[in-house]
């Protein structure tokens, strides 16, 4: 039997890593560290049990997980169980909201696994959404070793899967939910989804104890497919959806040209990646196959049991409008592979229109840009845009962008979504 120890005790972390191991039959040991001391001492005085709930598409199912083990790391009280846990895995995943936090706090995540012995082959599932999480995260290991960690392998990971984090006894009790202890007023709520594909693993004796995530041999293909299709078109139905007065994603699924819409920007970035990778022998990568995974997403995307809040979807618009990220990233994507970016120009043009309405953690340098009555002209929008991208795109390719923006912000007017 084996150990496993994760890092955060979000919704992925709870509903994901940690259930799939506890599901799996194939650990003995579930160990977790958590900052959130409240979480901690529920959890135990609950005798390490917790309650996760799961939507399908008929309903919204409870699961119990037991023998959970949560230490947190900024309690020294804590700190040798935490190691001698941490020491015992085999099996380890990180679940933080950005790989940003693998150097935050006294201990940092670095600095635990910097401290591992290397008595065993140890594998880390990077689940951040990043395309080089593991890469990041073995490179600040190795600068606190002053060395690679012998026998120890990050891998990144494409988590496809939907969750959320309920907080309030009204909101979990309106919405039907378990609590995650009975005295703790949050829930977890993630859909049934589980197909995550993750970095083969380096070594070949290696028996994986979650042995229902997928290795693949080349993964940015498939992690491209995530960020500029599933994430790329989720944020911008919920841009559009706010502006239509939607509560939950899945008050737009009978909306008939929310739909068409999301399904002509699966198209678009599906040709892109398909011409992107013509020789890789997986069906995704193929005209039926990217069709077939948008109209799955766009069922599992409005899901009335996953009651997922537009407002969480269509937040941080700042970050998810960074050249490098879904939106941007998927016109770049099409640009660069001679296809017209005419839908991902009006996705962007929602981002920004919804960057204008919420500014919220915007940096000061663009928020002194956006007008206070969330109506972006032109030339604010054009300001915007060079605040945004043009320090970090050539000049030919940024003057692309913003045309195909601003086409898309005369198709969103025009359809009285702008």
């Amino acid at each position: 039997m084996k150990s496993f120890f994760g890092f955060g005790f979000g919704p992925i972390q709870s509903g994901l890593m940690l259930f799939e191991a506890w599901k799996s039959g194939n650990f003995d040991r579930f160990a977790v560290a958590e900052v959130d001391g409240e979480v901690v001492s529920a959890v135990r005085r609950n005798r390490g049990v917790v309650s996760i709930n799961i939507a399908g598409e008929d309903g919204v199912r409870t699961e119990r997980l037991d023998r959970l083990e949560l230490w947190n790391p900024a309690d020294p009280q804590d700190a040798a169980a935490l190691r001698e846990a941490l020491a015992s895995a085999e099996e380890l995943a990180t679940a933080l909201p950005s790989v940003d936090f693998y150097e935050r706090g006294e201990p940092s995540v670095a600095q635990l696994l910097a401290g591992l012995p290397d008595d065993k082959p140890r594998i880390l599932y990077a689940g951040e959404n990043h395309n080089e999480a593991a890469e990041i995260l073995s490179e600040k290991i190795r600068r606190r070793r002053g060395a690679p960690l012998p026998g120890f392998a990050c891998l990144n990971t494409v988590i496809g899967k939907m969750s959320g984090g309920v907080r309030g006894w009204d909101e979990i009790r309106r919405l039907g939910l378990e609590p995650l202890t009975p005295e703790l007023p949050r829930a977890v709520l993630v859909e049934s989804f589980n197909r995550i594909l993750i970095t083969k693993c380096p070594f070949p004796s290696f028996h994986r104890g979650i042995a229902v995530f997928e290795e693949k041999g080349e993964l940015l293909p498939f992690e491209e497919a995530k960020l500029f299709g599933h994430n790329a078109v989720h944020f911008t139905l919920a841009c559009l959806a706010a502006r239509r007065g939607y509560r939950v994603m899945s008050d737009w699924r009978a909306d008939a040209p929310l739909m068409a819409f999301a399904r002509e920007l699966f198209a678009e970035i599906g040709g892109a990646l398909v011409h992107r990778y013509p020789t890789l022998c997986d069906p995704l990568f193929t005209r039926a196959g990217f069709e077939a995974y948008g109209e799955d997403l766009l069922v599992r995307m409005t899901n009335p049991f996953l009651r997922d809040e537009v407002g969480r979807v269509s937040r941080d618009p700042v970050r998810k409008l960074a050249p490098g990220d879904r939106l941007v990233g998927a016109m770049l994507t099409c640009l660069a592979e001679g296809k017209e970016p005419r839908g991902f120009g009006r996705a962007t043009a929602a981002g920004l229109g919804q960057l204008a309405l919420h500014p919220e953690g915007a940096p000061r340098e663009i928020a002194a840009l956006l007008p206070a009555d969330g109506r972006l002209s032109r030339d604010t929008c054009q300001r915007v845009m060079e605040a945004l991208w043009a320090p970090h795109l050539d000049p030919a390719r940024f003057t692309e962008v913003c045309a195909w923006v601003h086409e898309g912000r005369a198709w969103l007017a025009e359809n009285g979504l702008g």
